[in-house]
């Protein structure tokens, strides 16, 4: 026992003399050397506090910002929904340095930077793995993955989502919005207009949407699982704002045990949709016959797992429902707001499709105007605020020199509203300006991303808007209810805090 004792005692305080000089190199000496560095660059931002770095004040930040809506009715929402980078960019400058923890953070939002950051295929910058405690919203899917997994997956996937197999499931997109639309009729009766909360409505439509064409199954078999997923959302959205202390995902706290819950709930949701629609799924070759698939013979050479094919269904049941359902909303709420455009879009609407005729694919490229009011809802109502990046070596980027293992921030929100991009009405609704996209430069406008990791579901999002407004401006007009609170906020995707109250009226 003394023998045991003995060694113990010689091996202990050693040990602890490593970890402290470990945690002083992490927390002290590495952010010092890293501000020192930059600074010497002319980069300069707010002083992080020891072990949490500026994520407490990003927190204080966002809560101020949300405790007030914008009054009077405004576009200019980055102080609102960013605070923390409206604040330090007005007092450092459009790139300045600040810290998650012992990780530094620099903002970059000078589009030539974001180009090369996006497009770039060295491998010099990398995606940033998730929180530990988002994974369960997200899975292990092509979210997530990087490298040569992420590509092989991407091939994979690419299919589902090439144009032509998004043209074959208009008339389904259209069936199914046209279905929303009878129930607002209803909602009409005699007096012929009606108020209701278009974020909810197109939540609800999107998830049907979803459902149909990627997983051969119905709003009604993937209820469940949305509603979960939007529990779940709000626990992420919590986590994702505070430092991460490695190990704590497993200890039994209340929201811990309400992340395992959800998670056990929703991935035996899956699997039962999964056995359920697998061999109709196959034969129609969507999103989940394709993985059906790959599971069976490995296409493209990949051969998924069950628990493979369930991460992926979690991603693009939360990413295929909330950005699109989000997008929608603010492009009803900016057209309520400007009679104008609507009554533009209308008649381009009734001209090109009629006034009650489902659209086709032929319709949908002729409908010139809508997708000018689109990109313009788009830029300032982007559904992704910020793009994030890791520096996976020491590299260069435009003039700095920046280090390994540091976050880049792109600010999406703020560049689409920057004036010296947009010039001095980068805070007003105005479309014409997208009449012509020649000379745009690639990273002034990127709400899908750009670069080999834009976003797979790009066609069909712009083919789910172009429907659902075309029609709906087909059967109704709509002013802006006077219970609409402006208040845009970040819950992974930007959205109304309030809701986004519209008045319809039956034309």
């Amino acid at each position: 026992m003394h023998y045991h004792y003995h060694y113990y005692y010689f091996f202990v305080p050693p040990l602890l003399a490593l970890s402290l000089l470990h945690l002083l190199k992490k927390f002290l000496w590495t952010p010092y050397r890293i501000r020192a560095h930059f600074a010497r660059q002319g980069v300069r931002g707010p002083d992080p506090r020891p072990l949490s770095g500026n994520a407490r004040d990003i927190r204080d930040l966002i809560s101020k910002a949300q405790s007030a809506p914008i009054r009077p009715f405004a576009h200019d929402i980055v102080g609102r929904v960013a605070p923390h980078y409206a604040e330090w960019s007005g007092r450092f400058g459009r790139t300045f340095l600040y810290w998650f923890g012992s990780r530094p953070r620099l903002a970059v939002a000078d589009p030539d930077a974001i180009r090369a950051v996006m497009t770039n295929l060295d491998g010099s910058f990398g995606k940033v793995r998730f929180n530990p405690l988002s994974r369960q919203l997200f899975g292990e899917g092509l979210v997530g993955l990087k490298g040569e997994d992420w590509a092989r997956r991407r091939k994979l996937l690419n299919p589902a989502f090439n144009m032509e197999r998004v043209k074959s499931w208009i008339p389904e997109i259209a069936t199914t919005t046209s279905n929303m639309l009878k129930k607002w009729e209803v909602q009409c009766g005699d007096s012929n207009e009606f108020e209701i909360d278009v974020h909810k409505e197109f939540h609800n439509l999107l998830a049907d949407v979803i459902s149909r064409v990627l997983f051969g199954s119905s709003f009604e078999e993937g209820q469940q699982i949305f509603h979960l997923q939007e529990e779940q959302m709000l626990l992420v959205s919590l986590a994702i704002r505070s430092v991460y202390i490695p190990g704590f995902r497993f200890l039994p706290t209340p929201n811990n045990r309400k992340r395992w819950r959800l998670n056990k709930e929703i991935r035996k949701l899956l699997l039962k949709l999964i056995q359920m629609n697998g061999e109709k799924c196959e034969s129609s070759k969507n999103l989940l016959g394709l993985m059906i698939s790959a599971s069976k013979n490995g296409g493209e050479g990949i051969k998924l797992g069950i628990e493979e094919i369930i991460d992926e269904c979690k991603g693009f049941y939360f990413a295929g429902k909330e950005t699109t359902a989000n997008f929608l909303t603010w492009t009803v709420l900016l057209l309520s707001l400007h009679q104008d455009w609507q009554t533009k879009a209308r008649e381009e609407v009734r001209t090109v499709c009629g006034t009650h005729e489902f659209p086709n694919a032929e319709d949908l490229n002729g409908l010139k105007l809508v997708s000018m009011v689109l990109k313009e809802t788009l830029r300032l109502y982007p559904p992704a605020v910020m793009i994030n990046r890791m520096a996976s070596r020491d590299v260069k980027l435009g003039g700095l020199f920046v280090p390994a293992g540091t976050f880049l921030y792109m600010p999406t929100l703020a560049v689409h509203h920057d004036v010296e991009i947009w010039g001095s009405d980068a805070n007003e609704f105005n479309p014409s300006r997208f009449a012509s996209t020649k000379g745009q430069h690639l990273g002034s406008f990127y709400p899908f991303g750009i670069g080999p990791n834009i976003c797979i579901g790009q066609n069909l999002a712009m083919v789910e808007a172009k429907i659902a407004i075309a029609m709906i401006l087909q059967r109704f007009t709509f002013t802006l209810s006077p219970t609409y609170v402006h208040a845009p906020m970040l819950l992974l995707t930007l959205q109304p805090q309030y809701g986004a109250q519209v008045v319809f009226t039956k034309i």
